[in-house]
């Protein structure tokens, strides 16, 4: 299995290739160059399978390259009971006749990040060695939160890496702040910007095909690589808990092989729900993926009108890692559903970077909306779908998993639809602590984020991961911040580059 670029189509890479180096040279995306394909029997077969097997089924299956003893060192050392809290790594916890919460966030972040980024550093490292000829590896990665921490936690003294972490200074929880500003490790660094994320991502991006700075990092024997789903090393760990989540509903006799299913997917950046797309061209039988947004609605609007435009109103939201306008992994999308017409997609991200805009053809349009629903919703309806929730299931999710509940029900009510339902759950509730508290229990006072932890607890009954508690006595590392124009200027130093 080779990987193409989305830009330039005769650019064909092996995947320890696209992994190490993140994105292809002319601004590209790797892609498959076909999706490999798993038959309802083995889907059935894999229904009792641990989440570890399923993984190395699929990642064999994408990372031909890879021998059979690198795949399961990949996966033995990711998803150990150390790092998650129990061997099913993403359970499933029903919630109604209809839906389902697969919760990805038991990892060591509280994060869904850690499902890829615990095992992207060993896909890299494993790649690094037949195809980087021993460069260091400098990880760039622009985060709205969630990615920043999970990079960090996954790459902290991994020999022959650095990582750089950029996030936006105003546009992240107190606790992902203090989650990044507070890492171990010798080899990370983290500074936040005077922006958005949306800043921070096309800062990377710049730094990333800049020629001058790749020919910087050469002269010093190092190479820029990506954490950031851009890296189809991140992506691709994705598409395993799809496959899994389908296969536990088998095993809980909720569906039979064969049954199609939806997913509800909050998402900013577009690459969890592409996973999913991803999984249903495996053969994962999906009725819709549901793509549910908050008030930075620019995916809800482009699904029902083919044009994208993130020239409007930037919103800071109650579940920030979703305040995204432009949302990298829909090129991969396009691509796919265009006929694999480089040019075409060549030409629509120039005008996004040209215009702020691009609309795409009546047929790709029409091939989106086949699979994919959009539904958004505001902070007040957030937090209203989180204290409702919690008193009619005794369930309390977080400001992110919160819209895609809302967004559920409203396409539920629209369609009466009564697939069974995945709602991917993307963080825990104890990372958004005040906003989920101030749903739970208006008048509640706390002096900070960790009081507000701690009634948090004793209103609902519920646990906060210690993770995030301890926090509250480590030493805060990183307080740099810098104008999202000094970017490229703050690696050099970083990196001791004249």
């Amino acid at each position: 299995m080779n990987y193409n670029s989305t830009r330039n189509s005769s650019v064909e890479k092996s995947s320890k290739f696209a992994i190490a180096n993140g994105i292809s040279q002319e601004g590209g995306l790797f892609v498959p160059c076909d999706i490999p394909k798993l038959s309802l029997k083995q889907l059935e077969s894999m229904a009792t399978a641990s989440y570890k097997n399923i993984a190395k089924t699929v990642l064999s299956l994408f990372l031909t390259d890879f021998t059979k003893e690198e795949i399961e060192n990949c996966v033995n050392s990711a998803y150990t009971s150390k790092k998650f809290e129990s061997d099913e790594i993403a359970p499933i916890h029903k919630l109604s006749g209809t839906a389902s919460v697969l919760e990805l966030w038991h990892g060591p972040t509280c994060a869904f990040k850690d499902m890829a980024l615990q095992i992207l550093p060993h896909l890299m490292m494993t790649s690094a060695k037949t195809v980087l000829d021993n460069k260091e590896i400098v990880i760039l990665v622009a985060t709205s939160g969630d990615t920043g921490k999970a990079a960090l936690e996954g790459f902290k003294d991994v020999d022959g890496t650095s990582i750089m972490v950029f996030y936006p200074e105003d546009g992240v929880s107190k606790v992902q702040k203090l989650q990044m500003n507070t890492q171990e490790g010798k080899n990370v660094s983290v500074c936040g910007i005077n922006g958005n994320f949306d800043h921070a991502q096309s800062g990377v991006k710049a730094i990333f095909t800049d020629p001058e700075m790749r020919e910087a990092l050469d002269k010093n024997n190092m190479i820029f690589s990506s954490a950031n789903s851009i890296n189809w090393g991140r992506l691709v760990p994705q598409v395993v808990y799809y496959v899994a989540s389908y296969c536990r509903l088998i095993k809980n006799g909720d569906i039979k092989a064969g049954d199609k299913v939806n997913f509800v997917v909050p998402t900013g950046n577009f690459g969890n729900i592409l996973a999913g797309y991803y999984a249903m061209q495996m053969g994962v039988p999906v009725n819709k993926l549901i793509c549910a947004s908050n008030s930075n609605n620019v995916l809800t609007d482009f699904i029902s009108s083919g044009t994208y435009d993130k020239n409007r109103k930037f919103f800071t939201t109650v579940s920030p890692s979703m305040d995204i306008l432009i949302s990298s992994n829909l090129e991969r999308l396009i691509y796919e559903l265009c006929g694999k017409d480089d040019k075409t997609v060549a030409g629509l991200m120039k005008e996004l970077s040209e215009n702020g805009k691009y609309t795409v053809s009546d047929d790709v349009k029409n091939k989106i909306n086949e699979v994919f629903v959009g539904g958004c919703c505001s902070d007040e309806e957030t937090l209203e779908t989180i204290s409702n929730t919690f008193k009619k299931f005794n369930y309390l999710c977080d400001t992110h998993t919160a819209v895609a509940v809302k967004v559920y029900e409203d396409y539920y009510k629209k369609t009466g639809d009564l697939t069974k339902t995945v709602i991917v759950s993307t963080a825990s509730p104890y990372k958004f602590a005040g906003d989920v508290l101030s749903a739970i229990a208006p008048s509640a006072v706390a002096e900070d984020e960790f009081a507000v932890i701690d009634i948090l607890e004793n209103a609902t009954g519920t646990k906060a991961p210690a993770q995030l508690k301890e926090l509250k006595n480590k030493e805060v590392r990183f307080k740099m911040t810098c104008e999202k124009e000094d970017m490229q200027k703050v690696v050099l130093e970083g990196l001791k580059i004249n």
